[in-house]
C-alpha cells in the first residue's frame, strides 16, 4: 500500500507542467521515499497549482482542518509544497503543488546528503528530457558585455531589475553545493543564487538565505561576472529569482553543453559576433565560455554561432574589444512568458501534460471545492 502512494504522487508531480518522468530504475520512487513520508505523499496528492487554504484542502482530502493546517505548513517548512502569504491580514496561508524542478530539489539546499544527490544525478538524463522541453531558466548578458548601442528590453536588464525589487533575498547554489559534497565541486562562490518577492518570503521562511539590500545584490552581480557565471533568472519577464551559474556544475548549463547546439536549447536573445582583425589571440575568450563555443585559429579568434548562448562573459574580459553582443534575429528568440502562469501553460503543453481544458477543469474545480469549504 505505502509504495501505491508513491507511485501515485510521482504520477501526481508528472502531471505538473515541469514532470517527474518514470524510469526503468525506479530512482524516482527512491527520490521521493527519502523526501515525503507516506502520510505527507497522500496529503500532497490533494494540492494542485492553484493555491488554497487549508480547509479547502482538508476538504478535498476528508481530513480534519486543523490537522491538515499544521501538516501543510510542516511540509511547506520541508519544502515539499509551495506556501503563499495572505493578501488580507487575519486569513490564513495558502498551499499549492510545487514542481520536483524547478521547486522541491532546489529547496533542499540545505539538507542534501550522498545517497540524495547520487540519485537526484542517476535521475537528471531523463528528467532533463521532460523539464527543459521548454526552458525553465533564460539567459541574459552581464551587464558590462552590453553596449549603448545594443537594443536590451526592461527584463534582460539585470542591474535594472534588481532596481526594481523590495524584497531581495541570496541563498546557495543547490549544484555548486551538491557538487562540493561529492568531492567534484569548483572555487565559485557558492551563495549566489537571488530570490525575490513572493519567492524571497519562501525562502526566508525556511531559513534558506539571508535577506540582502539592492546594493549587495548589485555586488553579487558583479562578482558573477568577475567569477566567470552565466546569469540565469527564470524564464518569465516577471521577476523571481537570477541564477548565477557555472558550466561545470550547473545541471542546466551541463545539458546545454552536452547538446551539439546548445544555442537551439536555450532562451537566449543575444550572440556573439567577432572581429578577427581587432583579436591578438591571448584566448582569454576560451577560459570564459561556458559552451566551448569559441576557438583560436590561426591567431584569430573563431566562433560556433550554434554553441553561443549570449551571456556575454567572453566580451566583458576581451582586452582587445573584438567580440560585441548583438541581438538574434526574432526568429531565433523564444518567446519568454509574461509570468509563472503563462510559463507553466507554455511547459505543460509542450509535455502534452496541461492543455487549456484540463487548466480550465483545474480552475472549476478549485472553485467549485472553496464554495463547498466555505459553505
Amino acid at each position: 500500500m505505502t509504495e501505491k502512494i508513491y507511485q501515485k504522487l510521482a504520477r501526481h508531480l508528472d502531471n505538473l507542467p515541469g514532470g517527474f518522468p518514470p524510469t526503468e530504475s525506479g530512482v524516482e520512487l527512491r527520490i521521493l521515499r527519502r523526501l515525503f513520508s507516506p502520510e505527507q505523499a497522500a496529503l500532497a496528492l490533494h494540492l494542485t497549482l492553484i493555491a488554497e487554504e487549508p480547509c479547502v484542502v482538508a476538504g478535498r482530502a476528508g481530513s480534519d482542518v486543523a490537522d491538515t493546517a499544521c501538516r501543510l505548513e510542516e511540509m511547506a517548512k520541508q519544502g515539499l509544497i509551495l506556501r503563499m502569504a495572505p493578501r488580507r491580514a487575519g486569513k490564513p496561508f495558502q498551499y499549492m503543488a510545487a514542481q520536483y524542478v524547478i521547486g522541491i530539489w532546489e529547496f533542499h539546499v540545505n539538507s542534501l546528503d550522498p545517497e540524495l544527490i547520487r540519485d537526484m544525478n542517476a535521475y537528471v538524463p531523463m528528467l532533463s528530457e521532460e523539464a527543459w522541453k521548454v526552458p525553465q531558466l533564460r539567459t541574459i548578458p552581464v551587464g558590462r558585455s552590453i553596449s549603448v548601442h545594443t537594443e536590451v528590453l526592461p527584463y534582460e536588464k539585470a542591474e535594472e531589475m534588481v532596481g526594481t525589487q523590495d524584497k531581495i533575498l541570496v541563498a546557495p547554489c543547490i549544484c555548486r553545493r551538491e557538487q562540493t559534497i561529492t568531492g567534484h565541486g569548483c572555487d565559485k562562490p557558492e551563495e549566489s543564487c537571488l530570490v525575490f518577492g513572493v519567492g524571497a518570503d519562501y525562502y526566508q521562511r525556511n531559513g534558506i538565505g539571508r535577506v540582502i539590500d539592492q546594493q549587495e545584490a548589485l555586488d553579487i552581480l558583479e562578482r558573477a561576472n568577475e567569477a566567470g557565471l552565466v546569469l540565469q533568472p527564470g524564464n518569465t519577464r516577471e521577476l523571481l529569482n537570477i541564477c548565477c551559474c557555472c558550466g561545470c556544475c550547473c545541471q542546466v548549463l551541463k545539458a546545454y553543453k552536452r547538446h551539439e547546439k546548445p544555442a537551439s536549447m536555450a532562451a537566449a536573445a543575444f550572440v556573439v559576433t567577432t572581429n578577427p582583425d581587432a583579436c591578438i589571440g591571448c584566448e582569454t575568450c576560451l577560459d570564459r565560455c561556458q559552451m566551448e563555443a569559441l576557438r583560436i585559429e590561426m591567431d584569430h579568434v573563431v566562433l560556433d554561432r550554434d554553441r553561443c548562448i549570449g551571456c556575454g562573459l567572453c566580451v566583458s574580459t576581451c582586452p582587445a574589444d573584438a567580440l560585441t553582443l548583438i541581438r538574434r534575429p526574432e526568429s531565433e528568440q523564444m518567446k519568454v512568458p509574461r509570468d509563472m502562469v503563462q510559463a507553466a501553460i507554455q511547459l505543460g503543453k509542450a509535455r502534452g501534460k496541461l492543455g487549456s481544458g484540463k487548466l480550465i477543469s483545474m480552475l472549476i474545480k478549485s472553485k467549485v471545492d472553496r464554495f463547498l469549504a466555505a459553505g
